[in-house]
């Protein structure tokens, strides 16, 4: 006996869900792909809000040191001779290589910043790249708080080290 219908046991098995089954399964599909091709990620979640930014400026001298600058006051925050702080150096220049390779001047400011939630963060406004500095551990993090100077950074600086 042939039946145009797909079989269940001795019955033939209802079309009704397997088009809703296909149905169902585009959608999911098609959502994926809209949600990847936006730049949709779920694993990230949007940053608190900022409550409070210094602009910085990093430079290596001709002798070895690194400088740290306000870039809005001018005003030197801090001098690293050659070979001090090597964390500080080290994530400013992976940054900067991707600065290089766009062509950025390596003195372009970066934007310090101090979350409502206490996460710090050092954003490159010029490539737009955000970078949590807490995931670089509670002593890497208070060198930046440190950088902002305020009781407010300070304490995210110190939140994170606990």
């Amino acid at each position: 006996m042939h039946h145009d219908e797909p079989e269940f046991g001795s019955q033939p098995f209802p079309r009704a869900p397997l088009i809703g089954a296909g149905i169902l399964i585009a959608v999911v599909v098609t959502g994926v792909a809209i949600a990847r091709l936006s730049g949709f990620d779920p694993r990230v979640a949007p940053p608190a809000p900022a409550v409070e930014t210094r602009a910085l400026s990093f430079s290596t001298q001709p002798d070895g040191a690194f400088l740290v600058v306000d870039a809005d006051t001018r005003e030197q925050l801090l001098t690293l001779a050659p070979g001090e702080d090597g964390f500080l150096r080290a994530s400013i220049r992976s940054i900067n290589r991707e600065r290089k390779r766009q062509g950025i001047p390596e003195d372009t400011p970066y934007q310090l910043v101090v979350h409502q939630d206490g996460h710090l963060s050092l954003e490159d406004t010029p490539t737009g790249r955000s970078f949590d500095l807490g995931g670089f551990g509670s002593t890497n993090t208070a060198v930046y708080a440190k950088l902002l100077g305020s009781v407010r950074a300070q304490a995210a600086g110190e939140s994170a080290q606990r």
